[in-house]
């Protein structure tokens, strides 16, 4: 199994004897497979919806759209922190420094490379790089991993403290703008700034995911591995306090409305938008209220998974067990899947060969279409990816780590 979330198979690729530690170990994937599921959500509502405004607009989006998207927050700190986990859980499992250090530099250039081809080429649908080229969250996930390599070689709590600290204190520069550091103006958009930088050779870069802070939510994810390899009750209890501080250090601070996120929460014309200015927190780049929001939750959530069996925790871990594959699989289905119902509903297909933000007028659907659209997209990768997992399983090749 994997515990890198869409980074890949850095840790649990084996099962072990120990059926408590194989019930732990399925938590992680438990969990990494519910928010994958939850992601293939928001990407379908990308490419299907007929809303062409932000939901998290309070000025024109509906209590359902709003929830439709914030709950897909939770996908990429868990997707990064897990990533971190999952190196720590490798090193414990008997990998050196060294080894572990160079496979997390391989894996992290070699998400960096899918990031510009494989994937972009999933969400877009063509070659053109001189009209756009951005950087998501696999990027962010590579550039994350081959910094990790050194930060591993640092004491363990002085990789938490510098995760905690970036997290903690990269909203200090939230007013520093790209112009006013002049030539390092493009360094500081790719670290902080979500927006277009032109490179020399003409190119735009659109930076959706600025580095900082996942490097640190990754960093903080190295050193938490450590809390997954104490005793099952000591472990579960931690779980619930960790992530219970985390989330009600969230309430508090943003009851308070001073540090912590760019944008304050103000009273709307009801007590529901009011309650949704209050969760509306700042994604790009994650401010240290979206991540407590997001990684409280998601870290409490592991008590509860541990303990958690049947179908339905089946279905979720083989998607986590497989998550880059099942990334790039669920990119190229839903953009597919568009451009047949576009065709049929009488868009010429070259309207479907661009980025969603180039959807055709006219296009798109409620959500309601949307809901049914995703159902069938996880519900058609499922056995492929279930095909999959029994095959990494079953085999041991290196080439099957990077997928």
């Amino acid at each position: 199994m994997s515990s890198t979330a869409i980074g890949g198979e850095v840790a649990l690729g084996a099962a072990t004897s120990s059926p408590a530690r194989r019930a732990r170990l399925d938590s992680v994937d438990l969990l990494r497979g519910l928010v994958m599921v939850i992601m293939a959500l928001d990407h379908v509502r990308d490419f299907f919806t007929s809303e062409r405004f932000d939901p998290t607009d309070l000025t024109q989006t509906s209590g359902a759209l709003f929830f439709t998207r914030w709950i897909t927050h939770f996908c990429a700190p868990t997707f990064v922190f897990l990533a971190g986990t999952g190196a720590f859980l490798a090193g414990s499992r008997g990998k050196s420094r060294d080894e572990l250090a160079r496979y997390l530099v391989t894996r992290g250039l070699w998400l960096v490379i899918l990031e510009f081809t494989v994937v972009r080429f999933a969400w877009a649908f063509n070659l053109d790089y001189a009209h756009m080229l951005w950087v998501q969250v696999i990027w962010a996930l590579g550039v994350s991993m081959v910094v990790l390599a050194a930060l591993i070689y640092l004491p363990l709590p002085v990789i938490g403290a510098f995760g905690a600290a970036m997290i903690a204190s990269h909203n200090l520069f939230d007013g520093l703008e790209p112009e006013a550091l002049g030539p390092l103006g493009p360094l500081w958009t790719f670290l902080h700034v979500q927006r277009a930088v032109t490179m020399p050779w003409g190119s735009n870069v659109f930076v959706a995911y600025p580095l900082i802070p996942w490097i640190g939510v990754m960093a903080v994810g190295y050193a938490f591995g450590s809390v997954l390899l104490r005793p099952s009750e000591e472990r579960r209890r931690a779980l619930l306090r960790l992530g219970g501080a985390l989330t009600a250090g969230f309430i508090v601070l943003r009851a308070i409305n001073g540090y912590g996120d760019p944008r304050p929460w103000t009273s709307q014309s009801s007590g529901l938008f009011t309650a949704l200015s209050f969760l509306n927190t700042t994604k790009y780049p994650p401010s240290l209220l979206f991540l407590l929001m997001t990684l409280g939750p998601a870290i409490a959530s592991l008590a509860w998974f541990e303990r958690l069996s049947g179908a339905v925790a089946r279905f979720l871990i083989v998607f986590g067990r497989v998550p880059l594959f099942y990334y790039i699989l669920h990119l190229f289905l839903i953009h597919a899947a568009a451009l047949a119902v576009g065709v049929w509903a009488g868009f010429p297909p070259a309207a479907f060969f661009r980025s969603i933000f180039e959807m055709p007028q006219g296009w798109g659907y409620g959500l309601p279409v949307v809901y049914a659209v995703w159902a069938a997209v996880v519900l058609a990768l499922y056995p492929v990816c279930r095909w999959f997992a029994d095959l990494k399983a079953r085999r041991r090749e290196v080439w099957l780590s990077y997928l």
